[in-house]
């Protein structure tokens, strides 16, 4: 019977070490989406943070940053609320508005015409509360205002408002650079979910497809990869994560890119290549090899840098296919098919190290190559405007 048509055994009828071998995989360094797999514990000196406040508003989730800007107000307007209505006590304008209400309810003569209070219409804690609210959000109802009485109340108003102007700038200006952040514009920068590896040029090259789907274009915009694997070095020290720089070739030259349609950027596998000794049977899951690449920009339309981020790891690397055309010229213009963004074929590459095929010339010899591709022009066939008899 096919495997295709064979259903899939339950885990609990594996054997134990089939069940145990299943999962063994090494962990990203980088996930698919660019985010960094790495988790940072015991750190002693958390105080560190508060030292930049700003970035660490910033650096918080949306639930975190609202709930904190919520608070932030709320503290403030409770905060000086107690304040007002200590100085109605202390000025004895609470019990005047006592003796008012209960003289006003007994029929009595009005209030004494030569008490003036510090913030008038103020006579409990909520009404104190209330005018912190109007003096630091600038509402003024027109039924409480402070008098010229108590120069305390007039210092607290000042210091108030320089309060209510300093939370407003922090929070509002966190709000602005969470919602404008650069990681935003890297959603639209795309790559493809396999990189290949084929003959280009006579030389095995690591190859990978970028674009962006926004017609706004990344000025300067550089890429770069790195291969990050577990090492020894000759003193017998272990670098779990080393981090190798290798050299990229583009359309463009060097690490700049033009980056208007998808590009396919490839690495040449040379002796100076950390891909050098890679054969085809090293690119399964159990190999301990991760290809990070980094596409970095400024965005045209607000002038802020970004940054893309994916991986590669072995069993992601597809030996002997290459990328097919997307690009395809139409009425007078080029045209980029999306649909066809990772889709590969297969090509004739040897199944051997790049240090073998350049050790053996003669591995070449026996390849069969295709005619070189072009770009695909569809050509619209019109019809005579005029007839000849």
């Amino acid at each position: 019977i096919p495997e295709e048509y064979v259903l899939p055994r339950l885990a609990e009828d594996l054997p134990d070490h089939a069940r145990y071998r299943a999962r063994e995989r090494r962990a990203r360094f980088v996930g698919k989406n660019g985010a960094c797999n790495v988790a940072h514990k015991n750190i002693r000196e958390q105080g560190r943070f508060l030292q930049d406040v700003f970035t660490t508003l910033v650096d918080l989730k949306w639930p975190h940053t609202l709930l904190i800007f919520t608070m932030s107000f709320l503290c403030s307007w409770l905060l000086f609320g107690m304040v007002w209505w200590l100085i109605a006590f202390a000025h004895g304008d609470l019990d005047h508005s006592t003796r008012v209400q209960r003289g006003l309810a007994d029929g009595a003569a009005g209030p004494p015409a030569d008490f003036v209070p510090c913030v008038t219409s103020i006579h409990s804690f909520a009404s104190a509360f209330l005018f912190s609210i109007e003096v630091q959000v600038t509402i003024g109802f027109g039924g409480r205002m402070v008098t010229e009485e108590c120069p305390a109340a007039i210092l607290v108003l000042i210091v108030q408002n320089i309060v209510g102007l300093v939370i407003n700038a922090i929070m509002l200006g966190c709000i602005f650079m969470k919602t404008s952040q650069a990681h935003r514009r890297a959603e639209t920068l795309i790559f493809s979910k396999h990189a290949v590896i084929a003959l280009r040029e006579g030389k095995l090259c690591f190859m990978l497809r970028v674009g962006d789907l926004r017609k706004s274009m990344i000025i300067s915009a550089t890429i770069r990869m790195q291969v990050v694997k577990k090492t020894t070095s000759m003193e017998g020290e272990v670098v779990p994560l080393n981090q190798i720089d290798i050299q990229m070739e583009n359309p463009v030259g060097g690490n700049s890119i033009f980056l208007v349609s998808p590009l396919i950027i490839y690495h040449v596998i040379d002796k100076n290549s950390p891909l050098y000794d890679i054969s085809p049977m090293n690119l399964h899951h159990h190999e301990d090899l991760e290809i990070i690449v980094i596409l970095e920009g400024v965005v045209e339309t607000t002038g802020i840098t970004t940054q893309a981020r994916t991986s590669y790891l072995a069993d992601e690397i597809l030996w002997g296919q290459r990328f097919v055309p997307i690009v395809a010229e139409e009425d007078g213009q080029y045209s980029v098919d999306y649909s066809k963004f990772g889709n590969t074929v297969k090509v004739p590459t040897p199944s051997c190290t790049a240090r073998q095929l350049e050790e053996d010339k003669s591995i070449m010899d026996n390849m069969p190559f295709s005619p070189r591709a072009t770009i695909r022009k569809r050509s619209v066939r019109l019809k005579p405007k005029f007839t000849l008899s």
